[in-house]
């Protein structure tokens, strides 16, 4: 018996050609040819109305597809022109083309659909093209229109720049006129200490205008603020000028100490050690104060204070059995 695959169903079937007339196969062979019949309206009433299927391009939007269960593959929806997009562009150029037309009778032929369907998955080629040349001409259109937008949008820039430099003007006209228009200035140098005066400065040129140094401001007695690095010995902060506390001289008699001496400081680290350690361990107790010499040997506490080894053993053991026995 052969294999017969479906690509509709996407299994194999192992009863041959009576695959195609079960009730499972049928089923999804209608809802294959509705979907189909779907799109393919949706096609046509796009085509009737060429001046709406020219719209701006969205990638997620316009970047969909149909699958074509005749072909066997995806067929793109929407058609594409620069910017803009073409409903139903390229899926009408599909379902109008002789590829689709001659994969359509196959299919047909080999699932043995009702032929008056047929006809409702297809695009007449005439059709087509009418719907070419329409919207070609809907391009067209809607490119004139964006041109004269744009010419309409610099005609507004350009009489807003016209607008902006005749308000710039009328300012600049309703201003007073300066008074040393009426001709060259002449600064006589007077005699004595008035000669540093700012009339003194060299002032070439009918306009007037100064070009040296103003310097009135120190005759007149006026206090002005001094911004910079003021040097004040001893004061302030850092920023003042004052010496930072890291570069001081330290105090000869040493009587201002912050904190423990170093050595106290390692005493009490030691005895913090000491406390964390077990209570009975070995030299716990140790003498630390006893007189030794080197023909006699110190106490260690718990192992050469009574006797020999053996027994702060057995007194370890005896000692650890009775707390044992109190838990």
């Amino acid at each position: 018996m052969a294999v017969l695959y479906c690509a509709l169903c996407r299994r194999s079937a192992f009863t041959g050609r009576r695959h195609r007339y079960s009730a499972g196969h049928r089923r999804r062979l209608r809802e294959a040819l509705a979907r189909l019949q779907e799109a393919t309206a949706a096609a046509r009433a796009a085509a009737a109305d060429v001046a709406a299927a020219v719209r701006r391009y969205d990638a997620a939007e316009h970047d969909g597809r149909v699958w074509c269960p005749c072909c066997g593959r995806g067929v793109r929806r929407d058609g594409r022109r620069g910017g803009l997009a073409l409903l139903q562009a390229e899926l009408l150029r599909h379902l109008a083309g002789p590829e689709h037309r001659r994969e359509t009778v196959r299919f047909w032929r080999e699932n043995r659909a009702e032929a008056a369907l047929r006809e409702r998955c297809l695009v007449p080629a005439e059709e087509y093209e009418r719907f070419a040349q329409a919207l070609e001409q809907a391009l067209a259109e809607h490119q004139r229109r964006e041109e004269e937008r744009i010419l309409q949008m610099a005609a507004d820039i350009r009489e807003a720049e016209r607008r902006q430099r005749e308000t710039v003007q009328a300012a600049l006209q309703l201003q007073p006129e300066p008074e040393l228009r009426a001709g060259p200035s002449v600064c006589r140098l007077p005699a004595g200490p008035e000669r540093d005066s700012p009339c003194g400065a060299e002032q070439p040129g009918p306009s007037g205008m100064q070009t040296g140094p103003d310097l009135a401001w120190m005759e007149s007695g006026k206090v002005l603020t001094f911004i910079g690095h003021q040097e004040t010995e001893g004061k302030g902060n850092v920023h003042t000028g004052a010496k930072p506390p890291w570069l001081t001289e330290e105090e000869e008699d040493g009587s201002k100490q912050i904190g423990p001496s170093y050595e106290e400081f390692l005493k009490q680290k030691e005895k913090q050690k000491l406390k964390k350690l077990p209570v009975e361990r070995v030299g716990a107790n140790f003498d630390h104060t006893s007189q030794t010499s080197d023909s006699w040997l110190p106490s260690f506490g718990r192992v050469w204070n009574h006797g020999r080894r053996w027994q702060s053993r057995h007194q370890f053991r005896t000692e650890s059995g009775k707390k044992k026995k109190k838990r």
